[in-house]
């Protein structure tokens, strides 16, 4: 009886483990199975490295330091970036690194220096570089290679870093000073924000003469080239810390100079000169470095002129702003504003408090002869009314509170959120200006299909893009907003937000200078840009010319609301400058992918244009890369070599929970709808939003957020088996002989 007793509560017993195994949660399982993504970091872990859990416990990771050193001669800036490689581990490495440039920045030169060599490196087609770079890593050679994945995102490969080693590749680029009315800047970006790729189209296509099949359009057929590694920062110590010194000479007394993002120490040698550098030594490459200065005197100099002789040539740069008129005595015509707001997961934490700020200000300089709308997009899309409507003050209202519910969350959808706000169904009416303001942080990976709609659905719009937060994909604002005719404005904090949207509205409000053309009295010049945008008010008109000869002048006219305009410049006053014959050939390829963009010329045509001037000029480009190669090999024979991918901080202020784990629940919006990323058709979602689209193999790994399920239900089921087959035991034991 006692036997049979204790047999019916053990079965009773396991009969609850089998089911409590269902239900009890357990520990999530990707932080075992990624551990890049979530390293675990033991007690005597050193400040800052990066350790890697391996078979036996924890090993060292590649190390990376970066030096940024950047001399600014008047209207140009010429930067040295130097990143110092080393390997701590017992391995030889190759190495991978993917980090950010100026879009307009042209990439020229790379040096690697092992020991006391230096190598220096040379321009060759793509392909012929990564040939000579793969053979060069198999004899055992040191060799570096640069390569473009986007005119703002690069990637340097290092092979055959032995143990113990360090091994410094620098590169070197050239590119303009912005100016916006008395104040000039600068940018380095310092991270690649992890970037949303939509996924592959699958559609019907005729691959076979006798019948159909199934082919795929991949909107970002380079996802794995510019998707990296990122570390969560509750984690991980920050990693890849950088240092920035600026030589600025500008060429004029200075007022004030400022750093936004960043505590710098500033030396004043003279009224004209300053030495920037960061006042507590290196910082974690997490965020943009912008530094901006002011002439002393109340206004910058409104016209600049520049000239470089190379070769056979002359190579001329100038800014020239034109003067600020009031509108004209007729009243000025309503505007038609269609608001664009990003709210997806990478503008969690402090971008969609900028975003929302930066709408809602926007919101209130509406005028009451204006009319607007609202679209807000993630991997769903949004418009708060079915047209534009008055700006009164309830539909203000009610604009302002659909702003302040919104939250970040899911994928960034973009190109139908565009498509949508160029759709202009009231074409016919002359009485308004139609602006289009994108609010976003630019993280896609599909620019291009960006640039396609707006290059094909413009019409009447201009586009205005405001750039948010810490790390902005600059290139997706600057190209965007030259395809829709508009500006780029960048906030990368809230209190940047009344004085940047200030200058977006005196855009904005006021008429911008239209019909430019320059022509030369005797030089023949190739001008680029070769259709001279619109300038808006206290923007330069930057043009960058290649001349036969130094000789007359320039003659620069257009038309300011309906007063013409007209500006006369000796080319005699220009003053000396520096590496203007590759930022004007930079300009020029930028001119070509517009044209392949537009198709004004046939991808095959673009493409030679664009070859032909990198491989004269020594240029990175899409189709041209850099590469060094050490001829004495370093690595013995039989050696393995292996690959450390370098991992990347999170942009600052972003939110790793919204990006990589979190669906969080928003308020129902009324009338939300799909964005289907595909033929553009916008269809009704369900009930729920719908998720992020899947990644595609080979972007960005993922945390996996969700618990070890399958394994519980599968314990469970064994439990449960085991404890029907002691009950039935059970039964047997006590039942009658």
């Amino acid at each position: 009886m006692r036997i049979a007793l204790f047999f019916l509560v053990e079965g009773v017993a396991a009969l609850v483990i089998g089911f409590a195994a269902l239900f009890v949660s357990f520990d999530p399982v990707w932080s075992a199975e990624l551990p890049q993504q979530a390293v675990l970091r033991p007690s005597d872990a050193r400040s800052g490295s990066l350790l890697f859990k391996t078979d036996d416990g924890y090993r060292d990771a590649l190390r990376l330091g970066v030096d940024v050193d950047l001399t600014v001669s008047g209207p140009t800036v010429r930067a040295r970036v130097t990143q110092i490689f080393r390997n701590p581990t017992k391995d030889w490495v190759e190495a991978t690194y993917v980090y950010p440039l100026p879009a307009g920045g042209a990439v020229d030169t790379l040096k690697m220096v092992v020991g006391d060599r230096v190598v220096v490196g040379g321009i060759k087609e793509r392909q012929q570089a990564r040939a000579i770079y793969e053979q060069a890593k198999q004899n055992g050679q040191k060799a570096a290679l640069t390569e473009q994945e986007r005119p703002n995102i690069f990637t340097n490969s290092v092979a055959n870093i032995g143990p113990g080693e360090t091994v410094l590749v620098q590169i070197e680029y050239q590119e303009p000073v912005q100016q916006n009315g008395s104040e000039f800047s600068l940018r380095v970006p310092m991270v690649v924000g992890p970037r949303y790729n939509p996924r592959p189209v699958v559609q019907s296509v005729d691959l076979r003469a006798d019948g159909n099949g199934w082919g795929t359009t991949d909107p970002v057929p380079d996802r794995d080239r510019i998707s990296s590694e990122v570390l969560d920062p509750a984690q991980n110590a920050p990693v890849n810390p950088t240092n920035v010194t600026v030589h600025l000479n500008a060429g004029f007394p200075l007022g004030e100079v400022k750093s936004h993002f960043h505590q710098v120490r500033i030396e004043s040698p003279d009224s004209t000169t300053r030495i920037v550098k960061l006042a507590e030594g290196p910082v974690p490459a997490d965020r943009d470095f912008e530094l901006t200065w002011k002439p002393a005197a109340e206004k910058a100099p409104s016209v600049g002129l520049f000239r470089e002789h190379v070769g056979n040539s002359d190579y001329l740069l100038a800014f020239v702003t034109p003067p600020s008129v009031e509108q004209a005595q007729q009243k000025p015509l309503p505007r038609e504003v269609i608001f664009v707001i990003d709210n997806s997961g990478s503008m969690g934490g402090t971008s969609i408090i900028q975003a929302k700020a930066s709408l809602t200000y926007a919101l209130g300089r509406l005028q009451p002869t204006d009319r607007f709308n609202v679209i807000r997009f993630d991997d769903t899309m949004d418009t708060l009314f079915p047209a534009p409507v008055a700006a009164n003050s309830a539909n203000i209202g009610n604009a302002t509170a659909f702003v302040s519910a919104l939250q970040a969350r899911g994928g960034t959808e973009m190109v139908p959120a565009m498509r949508a706000a160029l759709s202009d169904t009231n074409h016919d009416d002359a009485n308004y200006v139609r602006q289009v303001v994108f609010l976003t942080d630019g993280a896609i990976g599909n620019e291009q299909q960006l640039f396609e709609t707006i290059s094909a659905l413009r019409g009447r719009s201009r586009v205005f893009m405001v750039g948010i937060g810490s790390a902005p994909n600059t290139y997706l604002m600057t190209r965007a907003a030259e395809l829709g005719r508009g500006t780029f404005t960048h906030i990368g904090s809230v209190e940047q937000v009344d004085e940047r949207m200030r200058g977006l509205f005196a855009r904005l409000e006021n008429p911008a200078v239209t019909n430019l053309s320059a022509k030369f009295s005797e030089a023949t010049a190739d001008l680029t840009p070769s259709a001279l945008p619109d300038v808006y008010r206290d923007e330069p008109l930057v043009l960058a010319a290649k001349l036969d000869k130094l000789t007359g002048s320039v003659e620069i006219k257009g038309r300011i609301g309906d007063r013409p305009w007209s500006v006369t410049l000796p080319l005699a006053n220009a003053a000396e400058g520096k590496g203007l014959s590759k930022l004007w050939a930079r300009r020029k390829i930028a001119d070509a992918e517009v044209a392949r963009t537009t198709r004004q010329e046939s991808p095959e045509d673009a493409d030679k244009t664009i070859l032909a001037l990198a491989l004269e000029h020594q240029l990175v480009t899409r189709l041209t890369s850099l590469v060094a190669v050490d001829k004495t090999p370093s690595r013995p024979e039989g050696e393995p070599l292996k690959l450390s991918e370098l991992p990347l901080n999170l942009p600052a202020g972003w939110d790793f929970a919204k990006l990589f784990g979190e669906r969080p629940s928003l308020p129902a919006v009324p009338g939300e709808r799909r964005a289907d990323g595909g033929d553009g058709k916008v269809q009704l979602a369900a009930l729920k939003r719908s998720p992020v689209a899947t990644q595609a193999p080979g972007t960005i790994q993922l945390p996996k957020t969700a618990t070890d399920a399958e394994l519980k239900m599968i314990a469970g089921v064994i439990l449960l088996t085991v404890s029907l087959l002691l009950l039935v035991f059970n039964r047997r034991q006590t039942s009658p002989q």
